[in-house]
């Protein structure tokens, strides 16, 4: 059955996420991973959890300055991690719609490794749900955040928007369906977007790692 394009938003509780993280983090030495995560607890004792307000969840103020601490936690946690891995790499952090960006980019001491994006962009799937849980572990909530890696998601979303926007020619002429190869969450998100944005719908269709979009016609 069909999902509708909604249902690829990714969360970190989902239960079919494309890739476990100890089968992503191979690259990343296991004892790095495990004096990280140490590392972001006491932070998470210290701090507490953050009351939650109902109310400031319909303030967009509000919302901007949660998305912000969580960018400031996340970058705590992954300035930790270079430092305990001997890695280069500078932090940018920011706001994109209603999530927290978090980017680790070439600095000038040099350039982030990429070993930590991985093949088909793996370790870095892994050492964003890492991010997210160091984020979770100190706020009390569940976070969105999207976590880029020398401008790996930059130029796949490049990528992807010119795969989509043939896709969605060849379907307008053709007036058939078109499925596409099988992509991450954040993938088929971008291809969703790019597919309602010209007027046509778009669903996720098999489990992963083999979910897959699929282009309907008019």
């Amino acid at each position: 059955m069909s999902d509708p394009q909604a249902t690829d938003v990714e969360t970190p509780a989902d239960p079919a996420a494309p890739l476990s993280t100890q089968q992503a983090t191979e690259s990343i030495p296991a004892a790095v991973v495990a004096e990280t995560i140490e590392a972001a607890a006491p932070m998470a004792d210290e701090a507490g959890p953050e009351p939650a307000d109902k109310t400031d969840k319909t303030d967009k103020k509000s919302r901007v300055r949660q998305l912000e601490r969580e960018g400031e936690v996340a970058a705590d946690f992954l300035e930790t991690l270079l430092d305990i891995a001997d890695l280069d790499g500078d932090i940018d952090v920011d706001v994109d719609g209603d999530r927290a960006a978090i980017a680790i980019v070439d600095s000038d001491e040099g350039r982030v490794p990429r070993r930590l994006v991985g093949t088909d962009g793996k370790v870095l799937e892994a050492l964003q749900e890492l991010t997210r849980l160091a984020v979770q572990a100190q706020t009390g909530e569940r976070s969105r955040l999207m976590l880029d890696v020398a401008g790996y998601r930059a130029e796949r979303r490049s990528a992807l928007v010119e795969l989509a926007q043939t896709a969605i020619a060849e379907v307008k002429d053709s007036a058939t369906k078109r499925s596409l190869d099988p992509m991450t969450a954040f993938e088929r998100k971008v291809v969703h977007d790019e597919v309602a944005a010209a007027g046509l719908v778009s669903e996720s269709e098999g489990a992963e790692p083999h979910r897959h979009v699929v282009i309907l016609p008019e």
